[in-house]
């Protein structure tokens, strides 16, 4: 009987959106995405990029706060990964709302383009096929 690890698995691509409670120290807020990113690659996956994007104002009051400190990272990881993300950010009273996404080829395409500085296509189809060009070429 064949059992299946982590190793065997193929890596998804994901995108992770935490927002933090806007009163973390400078410090605080560097210790909790090297916390996280820790964890993903602590757990068989890897870091493809992360962006602290700052304190901006939420869409509506959460938890009686109106803005928040917003973190993005995009990690490749097995999917069963995703569930203890998940548990340790629940549990993590830093944390006002989280968001993971899988990625499909086009939006990681887009992504890639973004951090580049390449001009964005609103067609993200034409943006994947613009990347596999360029790398072809």
């Amino acid at each position: 009987m064949a059992t299946a690890n982590n190793t065997d698995q193929k890596l998804q691509s994901y995108e992770l959106m935490i927002i933090f409670t806007p009163v973390l120290a400078d410090e605080d807020f560097k210790n909790a995405q090297t916390k996280y990113t820790d964890l993903v690659t602590n757990n068989g996956g890897s870091i493809v990029a992360t962006e602290p994007i700052g304190l901006r104002n939420l869409a509506y009051p959460i938890a009686k706060k109106t803005t928040g400190l917003y973190w993005l990272m995009e990690y490749q990881a097995p999917t069963a990964l995703n569930h203890t993300l998940e548990v340790q950010m629940g549990r993590d009273e830093n944390i006002i709302r989280q968001m993971i996404t899988r990625l499909d080829k086009h939006a990681v395409a887009y992504n890639d383009r973004r951090r580049k500085g390449i001009k964005l296509e609103h067609t993200p189809k034409r943006a994947a096929e613009e990347v596999e060009t360029e790398e072809n070429a």
